[in-house]
C-alpha cells in the first residue's frame, strides 16, 4: 500500500536479506513469482519488464555496493536517471538536483566522489539513485545498521518523509526499536520462516512467539 512501511525483523541467518533480494529479483535461485499490485511479477530479474524493474528498488547496508568510486555523485545519479528514460538529456541535470534536494544533500556534493562523503551521505546518495527510477516500493536492507546513532536518526527522518510522499517500504533490520519508529506492520522471521506478523504496536506490546519475545529481551528498551 502506498505510504506504508512493513518491518522485516530477525536475527542473522533468519532469511531477511534473502527475502529482500527475492522481492527485488536479485536472488539467482528463486523460482515462482511475486504478486504486486495485482500483477504477477517473476522472481528472476532477467524475466522482469522495465516497468517491473522500476517498480521496486533496493538500498543495501553498504552503499558502496551501488556507487562507483570513480564516478562523481552527479555522474552516478545521472546514470540512474538516464537508464530509466524518464528524463530527456536536457532535464537530467535538473533531475539530479531535485533528487539531491529530496534526500537532503547540499548541491555542492555534485562534483564530489563517494570517498569524499561520510557513510550517512553515501547512504543518501544510494537512496537518491534508487528514487531516480520513481519506484513504488523501496526495500531498505539494514541501511542504518552501519551508521552512528545520530546519523541513523537522520536517515530514518528521511525515510519518514518519503513515506509521507506515498512511497511504500520494506524495512529490513534486526533493530526492533527502530522498527517501532517507522513501520506500521511487522514480520518476524526465523530460519527462513515467518513466525509472527501483525501491526507493529500489537506485536511489540504482546508478542505471541517465543522468538519474538527473545528478540525483544535482547533489544534496547523501547521508550
Amino acid at each position: 500500500m502506498a505510504g506504508e512501511c512493513v518491518g522485516l525483523v530477525g536475527g542473522s541467518g533468519s532469511g531477511k536479506t534473502t527475502t529482500g533480494r527475492c522481492v527485488t529479483g536479485l536472488h539467482s535461485n528463486a523460482s515462482g513469482g511475486l504478486l504486486f499490485e495485482g500483477h504477477l511479477m517473476p522472481f528472476a530479474v532477467s524475466s522482469r519488464s522495465k516497468a517491473d524493474l522500476s517498480a521496486m528498488q533496493i538500498v543495501f547496508q553498504n552503499p558502496d555496493r551501488s556507487l562507483n568510486p570513480k564516478e562523481s555523485i552527479a555522474q552516478s545519479i545521472a546514470r540512474a536517471v538516464r537508464l530509466t528514460g524518464l528524463a530527456d538529456k536536457a532535464r537530467v541535470g535538473a533531475e539530479v538536483r531535485s533528487l539531491l534536494d529530496r534526500v537532503r544533500l547540499p548541491q555542492r556534493v555534485v562534483n564530489l566522489y563517494p570517498g569524499d562523503l561520510s557513510g550517512g551521505e553515501r547512504q543518501r546518495v544510494a537512496v537518491a539513485r534508487a528514487l531516480a527510477v520513481k519506484p513504488k516500493l523501496l526495500v531498505c536492507d539494514e541501511i542504518t545498521s552501519a551508521l552512528d546513532v545520530s546519523v541513523q536518526a537522520a536517515v530514518v527522518e528521511l525515510l519518514l518523509d518519503l513515506k509521507k510522499d506515498g512511497l511504500a517500504m520494506l524495512f529490513i533490520t534486526h533493530n526492533l526499536p527502530l522498527v517501532s519508529e517507522i513501520a506500521q506492520s511487522i514480520i518476524i522471521m526465523k530460519d527462513g520462516s515467518i513466525v509472527e506478523a501483525g501491526r507493529t504496536n500489537d506485536v511489540l506490546r504482546s508478542p505471541k512467539h517465543s522468538y519474538t519475545r527473545m528478540l525483544l529481551d535482547a533489544a534496547p528498551r523501547l521508550n
